[in-house]
């Protein structure tokens, strides 16, 4: 993800450092909020504390743990207390489709209401089993990754992980059988 180097560099007040290095985790931030909150201008407030955050406290950093999930934990902790505190909401956005004649439409619509059940699926898991499920599938963490960010037994993280699983297996049964939408 980042040098070790840069974030040495960060933290002894190398300022042009810091801020290549916040760049750099800029895009990162971003996305697990986005999957965590569900929302862009929650996620969008989530990843600006969270780079806040870091740029804050970089000196407190150790590397006991790999730079990843020092930051992982930084986010994910910001997201769910603005997750405790959020107030239902829907984004426009997600509604937005763009056809070109490059894609096959049909494809295009059944995937956007792929991709739609399955951020609704995971919304709906409990929040620790959400966490877990975005850190692991789409951020792409080792479950070592994942218990060391979430100051979790990595026991707990696999449970975690395994009912996760069951639930959007549940939830998401329409694709699973090959249902339509209508």
């Amino acid at each position: 993800m980042v040098a070790p180097e840069l974030v040495r560099s960060a933290q002894a007040g190398d300022r042009d450092a810091l801020i290549t290095l916040l760049r750099e985790i800029e895009s990162h931030v971003y996305r697990t909020a986005y999957y965590i909150l569900n929302n862009e201008q929650d996620a969008l407030d989530a990843s600006q504390e969270a780079l806040l955050r870091i740029y804050t406290k970089i000196n407190s950093y150790e590397e006991k743990a790999l730079f990843k999930t020092w930051v992982q934990r930084i986010v994910t902790n910001i997201c769910i207390d603005k997750f405790r505190k959020a107030k239902p909401t829907v984004s426009i956005d997600e509604h937005d489709m763009t056809f070109t004649a490059e894609h096959n439409v049909e494809y295009e619509i059944m995937s956007g209401y792929l991709a739609k059940d399955i951020r609704e699926a995971i919304d709906k898991l409990p929040e620790h089993h959400r966490s877990v499920v975005v850190l692991r599938y789409l951020q792409d963490f080792s479950y070592h990754e994942i218990a060391e960010s979430l100051n979790l037994p990595l026991n707990t993280v696999k449970s975690y992980l395994f009912r996760a699983r069951h639930q959007l297996q549940s939830l998401l049964q329409d694709y699973q059988k090959g249902g339509v939408r209508g």
